[in-house]
Order: structure tokens, then sequence, then C-alpha cells
């Protein structure tokens, strides 16, 4: 073997052990933070997924809207009388929204639809930090700028980020399902989230 593509064959042999020495410092200093941006891009790729599914089957439904509302924009009010919840809700569920008022999934229907909605907030004061007071058979009110829907929660389950099973979309059963961040005094990232699950109430 002549001596360049011995010197070659070397370099690329240094070059190999010092990337897989660097990964390994990475890995051992940024371990946790690594794995939770995976986790996070796993579920960011899941939910997109779902929702391109969903927004292709939502106006497929036999009950449709005559209009939606443009993403971002208000177009309800919920209340929760059991915790003195009164809030506006918004079509959309980035984080400029989140900071308005509830936020609507784009992946989901709306009230009297007759498929699943979901709703998400944050649990700060004044949003859902009294989430864990609520009850099974509490009532919670939306009034929208085409009509007024009541619903009952049945169900209450605290759940991982990452399970997005927790959340179904239903295409023939109308069911509100609301989820805020645990714990609810919690300061920054938490991965767990409390899900109110309500029926609705015909009147």
């Amino acid at each position: 073997m002549n001596k360049p593509i011995k010197a070659t064959i070397i370099h690329l042999i240094v070059a190999l052990l010092i990337t897989t020495a660097l990964i390994g410092v990475i890995y051992l200093l940024f371990g946790r933070e690594v794995d939770t941006a995976l986790i996070l891009a796993n579920k960011i790729t899941v939910d997109i997924e779902n929702k391109k599914e969903e927004v292709v089957t939502i106006n497929t439904t036999k009950k449709t809207l005559e209009t939606y509302p443009e993403y971002g924009t208000k177009y309800a009010d919920i209340e929760i009388p059991a915790i003195d919840v009164n809030l506006p809700v918004y079509y959309g569920e980035d984080l400029q929204t989140l900071k308005k008022g509830v936020g609507h999934s784009s992946g989901s229907y709306f009230p009297g639809e007759g498929g699943s909605i979901v709703y998400m907030g944050h649990n700060f004061a004044g949003f859902f930090r009294r989430f864990g007071e609520l009850e099974i058979g509490d009532s919670i009110k939306i009034t929208t700028n085409y009509g007024v829907y009541n619903y009952r929660i049945y169900d209450l389950k605290l759940i991982n980020e990452t399970n997005v099973n927790a959340i179904p979309i239903q295409h023939d059963e109308e069911i509100l399902m609301i989820f805020t961040c645990y714990p609810f005094n919690n300061v920054g990232y938490a991965s767990q989230r409390y899900v109110v699950y309500a029926e609705v109430v015909e009147e």
C-alpha cells in the first residue's frame, strides 16, 4: 500500500474516532434535552399526519358549517361555571393564540358538526389552573357565533403528552375534549396533560 493511500485511511479513521467521541460527549452533556427534542419532534410528526387526514375528512360529514372562521380568530366563548371559567375561544393552537384564550385544534371538528372537538388552554391563573376541581357531571357551555352548545363532563384523565390516542378524533360522535398542562402549578415544561371529556347535552 503506497504512502498517500495509507495516510488517507489513517486520516479517515482518526476523523471517525473524533466524531464518535464528540457525539458521545454531546449526548452525555445534553442527553435528556436530545431525548426530549426527539420525542417532541415525533409527536409533532404524528399530529401533523393525523391532522392531514382529519382536515380531508372533516367536511365530508353531513353536518357542515356554512362558513368557517379564519385561523387565529375568535369564534366562541366557553363557560365552565364550576370553576368560574369564561374565556374566548380562538380557532388555532399556536403559542400566540393560546396567550389570548382557549385554542381550538385545527385538526378537529367544530361544535354542532357531530365529531370530536379538541380545545386546549394554559394552566395559568385565569385560564385552566382550577381544572383539578372539576367533577363528572359538571357542565360546559360554548356560545359560538352560530349557536349555543351544552356539554356534560363524563370523564377526567391524566395522560402523557405523547399519548395522542387518548384524544381521539371521532367522526360520528360529538365529544368535547379539553386539555391543559399538568401539574396545574407547574412553571416551565410539563410532560403530562390533564384531559376533560364531555358529551353533548340536548336542550
